[in-house]
């Protein structure tokens, strides 16, 4: 596929993201799961399916600029669903369901990824990743000033 190459700056950034929240939210489609409570199963899951309530909405916070309370709102729908559940000593732990739901998107996940960048050089792969590590940063700099 050809493309025609577009200067580096927030509507190429925002075009992405939207672009690959679309295709997410194809997969998400029909999961009882939304984005925000995607992030939220996954930092969960990642975590090792069991993480202390405070570190998941501190992680789930920091990852999206979601405000804690909206995360522990994701938190409570995720438990309502029957995806999350409480553990009794302050942590979350994901659910067989909520693994199974997990495991069944990124499953499907994973093949268009693999077709979006799986072809392309890792050395442009490393120098997007340092480019966006860069910006992130400093937009999460100009966050926390404000």
């Amino acid at each position: 596929m050809t493309t025609t190459g577009q200067i580096f700056g927030t509507a190429l950034v925002g075009q992405t993201e939207k672009a690959l929240n679309a295709i997410l939210d194809r997969q998400l489609a029909g999961t009882g799961i939304t984005e925000p409570q995607w992030v939220t199963l996954t930092l969960t899951v990642v975590g090792g399916g069991s993480i202390d309530r405070a570190e998941l909405i501190h992680r789930v916070s920091g990852a999206t600029q979601f405000s804690q309370a909206s995360v522990a709102e994701r938190i409570a729908e995720l438990s309502a669903a029957g995806f999350l559940r409480d553990g009794g000593d302050g942590s979350v732990q994901v659910t067989d369901e909520g693994r199974e739901r997990w495991t069944r998107v990124r499953a499907a996940i994973g093949p268009i990824t693999q077709e979006l960048w799986g072809d392309l050089p890792a050395e442009d792969l490393a120098t997007a990743g340092r480019v966006l590590s860069t910006v992130l940063a400093r937009a999460n700099a100009v966050l926390a000033t404000s």
